[in-house]
């Protein structure tokens, strides 16, 4: 698996400005442009504008120096953290709307100065040559895994093309097949996109969205993924699979996971709470109806329990002290599942720390969340 090393991003509210480390990427190779590269993006022919991902501005040379005639320093001195062209990097996770109107960058900017960028951005060509270069960060590759063995069929997805925290991904993956060791599944791990197609899904009762950052399906990709969960397949997604401050898929946010991330804590970043589950479900069968944890709290746009899910765990805000343009109020949940058409999708926010992994408790749920999303539900029988 390629992964490179990287540092935490310690995000507040969005608005509330990033703590941002001092990172360089290598810039984006014209030479990796091949005849067998990547078309069908689902950015590919998009006009530019102020909501395109930062790197697709980035990478343009004409779309770069609009947004620097605009904004001046304040686009030519972004902290590296947010200006790589190469992903994995936090450029595919962010747009220009993002960091300029919401403060993440020095003051919000004048919106009739971002809408006259926008006007600017929206009347640049977008050639082929910039399509294959949005397009180089997916991947086509023939990856085939099959499971191996008996009990559920489990294939972990780890296509990271926004923040990559190599710490994260691994406790979870290292967890995942603890588990399945356990518990008798038959597990395959992949970071390729070309293993998310109907033949490859067709073996396999769910997949884990292991901290998935940033856009990493192209369109027949989606569509696979899509039509596979809605007709009965099983979707997990763990902590970063919902934790972009900027998401380019609405089926995946609005309906597969379910809810939009505003931001969590900084200063300190993972903070001791206390975490209360909601009634009965086989999800959280024999743990307690209250027990505290340490980690990095998750806030969302929106409350997902407003799109109709069964929430199993909510967070005591007094127990942890979220600043309060990240109050949630009495009802924040962090995890929770629904029927997506025939398909069962579980989420948690929980599991920044590889420490979170090692929770007696978090270790149960995951457990019977896959158990769950990996076996017909009737209540999903649509």
């Amino acid at each position: 698996m390629s992964m490179i090393r990287t540092t935490k991003l310690l995000i507040g509210a969005m608005g509330a400005g990033f703590a941002l480390p001092v990172l360089t990427t290598p810039a984006f190779a014209a030479d990796a442009v091949t005849a067998n590269a990547v078309k069908d993006c689902p950015m590919a022919q998009a006009p530019y504008s102020i909501d395109s991902p930062l790197i697709d501005v980035l990478i343009n040379p004409a779309a770069k120096a609009a947004a620097a005639a605009e904004l001046g320093e304040s686009f030519t001195g972004l902290n590296p953290f947010l200006t790589g062209t190469k992903a994995p990097t936090f450029s595919a996770i962010v747009s220009l709307r993002g960091v300029f109107s919401s403060g993440q960058a020095g003051p919000p900017k004048d919106p009739a100065l971002l809408a006259r960028l926008d006007a600017r951005l929206r009347q640049l060509p977008v050639s082929s040559a910039d399509q294959l270069a949005r397009c180089a960060r997916y991947d086509h590759e023939p990856a085939d895994p099959r499971p191996s063995g008996k009990g559920l069929h489990v294939l972990v997805f780890e296509k990271i093309n926004g923040f990559l925290d190599v710490k994260s991904v691994g406790a979870a993956r290292e967890a995942l097949m603890g588990l399945a060791q356990e518990n008798g599944w038959s597990m395959q791990v992949t970071d390729k996109g070309g293993a998310i197609r109907p033949k490859v899904l067709a073996r396999y009762d769910l997949v884990v969205w292991n901290n998935i950052s940033g856009d990493a399906l192209t369109l027949p990709q989606r569509r696979a993924l899509k039509d596979w969960v809605e007709h009965g397949g099983g979707f997990v997604g763990i902590h970063g699979a919902a934790g972009d401050p900027a998401t380019f898929w609405d089926w995946y946010t609005d309906s597969l996971v379910g809810a939009a991330f505003l931001g969590h804590p900084a200063n300190p970043q993972f903070r001791p709470a206390t975490l209360h589950l909601e009634g009965e479900d086989p999800v959280t069968r024999g743990i307690p109806t209250q027990f505290a944890m340490t980690d990095e709290w998750y806030s969302f746009r929106a409350n997902p329990r407003l799109k109709g899910v069964r929430v199993l765990a909510t967070l005591d805000e007094a127990s942890y002290d979220p600043p309060a343009n990240l109050r949630m109020g009495a009802d924040h949940p962090i995890a929770w599942k629904h029927c997506v058409g025939r398909g069962r999708a579980f989420y948690s926010a929980i599991g920044h720390p590889p420490s979170s992994f090692a929770d007696a408790n978090y270790r149960r749920m995951l457990t019977q969340a896959v158990e769950w999303a990996g076996k017909p539900d009737p209540g999903c029988a649509k």
